[in-house]
């Protein structure tokens, strides 16, 4: 049998929870996210993306979140991210925004706005605190009033899911969680007896790992990923070397105005301060005349 493929690719994850005939899974993959965090769960959701061909990931303007809308219209967005392409609050809000804004069509009012809720599944820590799930809303600093509740904001955070966590007995975000991270094929039983929706997920998993023109197109943005995780990562330490080279040449210039100074209060002629501390003549004067 063919070595599973990892479910945390966006395009392989938007293949098992993005598609028609698997919205049942993703139905249950929120549900237990909006019951982890005190909200009602939904009944129905209308995928408003679906996967389809055209979504390959040879193309890289390849849009592979998931949307849906609920029965009551409120507009919820998945996004698996694999690695980290920082800035991340921010780009949550303008993806949000985006969501929330372009609801409305020109003259309509401002009432149609429905609620909007973004879910990011993220491959690296973000938040500075221990919780695998954290929750944002809109709320007064010091009393918690809410402002009013169209923007709903999760971060489901895997490597703080503890490697020894278990499944959880009778359902729970975790299990999900779980078999996102990659959790060992021998726990599968468990988790699908905790989770039964689950297993039409990890079916979905095998068949795809199976497939010989998913695995090239699954090795094709994989490929993609990492190249723009390494271009970040060189853009990054481009500029920290940057940083550092302009740092210590405002160190180097520091230290010579600082000995002109010192030399000029000496009263040593200028010609042999302009040797001994590399700044120009003018820049001497400059120094001596302040």
């Amino acid at each position: 049998m063919a070595e599973l493929l990892n479910p945390r690719n966006d395009f392989l994850f938007k293949r098992i929870f993005g598609s028609e005939e698997n919205r049942d899974v993703l139905l249950a993959f929120l549900n237990r996210t909006f019951i982890e965090a005190g909200k009602p769960a939904l009944k129905e959701i209308i995928l408003l993306n679906p996967y389809m061909e055209k979504d390959a990931p040879r193309d890289k303007q390849s849009i592979l979140d998931i949307r849906a809308k609920t029965d009551e219209g409120e507009l919820i967005n998945v996004e698996m991210q694999l690695f980290n392409k920082y800035d991340t609050e921010k780009r949550t809000l303008f993806y949000w925004s985006k969501l929330y804004s372009g609801q409305l069509q020109e003259g309509q009012s401002y009432k149609l706005l429905k609620k909007c809720v973004t879910i990011n599944i993220l491959n690296y820590s973000f938040l500075p605190n221990e919780q695998y799930h954290n929750v944002f809303h809109l709320r007064e600093d010091r009393s918690g009033i809410p402002l009013i509740d169209d923007i709903e904001l999760h971060f489901l955070e895997l490597p703080k899911l503890d490697d020894h966590a278990v499944p959880v007995e009778n359902g729970g975000l975790v299990n999900w969680l779980l078999f996102l991270k990659g959790a060992d094929k021998s726990n599968w039983e468990v988790l699908k007896m905790n989770e039964p929706v689950l297993k039409k997920a990890m079916d979905t998993l095998e068949f795809l790992s199976q497939d010989t023109e998913a695995r090239r197109l699954y090795e094709d943005r994989q490929k993609y990923l990492h190249d723009e995780a390494s271009m970040i990562e060189g853009a990054l330490a481009e500029g920290e070397a940057r940083g550092e080279a302009r740092g210590e040449a405002l160190g180097k210039r520091k230290k010579a105005v600082e000995m002109a100074k010192e030399l000029l209060t000496l009263g040593v002629e200028i010609s042999i301060i302009v040797r001994a501390s590399g700044l120009s003549e003018s820049e001497i004067l400059d120094l001596k005349n302040k």
